[in-house]
């Protein structure tokens, strides 16, 4: 079963156009957001997503883009952690929405 943590709140963002097909991003993704349809990746379970950054840092082809740490998913985790509110003002933990 997939972990799903909070819907459309993740950073991630994915160009089908730019893909080259070479998998990397399914290879280090550690919650199988992306599968592979055909010669391209798709994205499959975004809010799966964890915004390590591990599958734009490894995208020879720049297609897909995530602000690891820094977004809505970041913050309202970190709240729950912490038992503070999230925030939307940019900073550290903070969502950049």
């Amino acid at each position: 079963m997939k972990h799903r943590y909070l819907k459309n709140a993740v950073s991630l963002s994915y160009t089908a156009e730019k893909c080259i097909g070479c998998g990397r991003c399914i290879d280090v993704c550690p919650h199988g957001v992306f599968d592979m349809n055909g010669k391209k990746a798709q994205m499959i379970e975004k809010d799966s997503c964890i915004e390590c950054g591990a599958c734009a840092a490894n995208c020879p082809a720049n297609a897909i883009e995530v602000n690891a740490g820094a977004g809505c998913a970041t913050a309202i985790i970190f709240g729950w952690l912490t038992g503070k509110e999230p925030f939307c003002d940019g900073s550290d933990y903070g969502c950049e929405c």
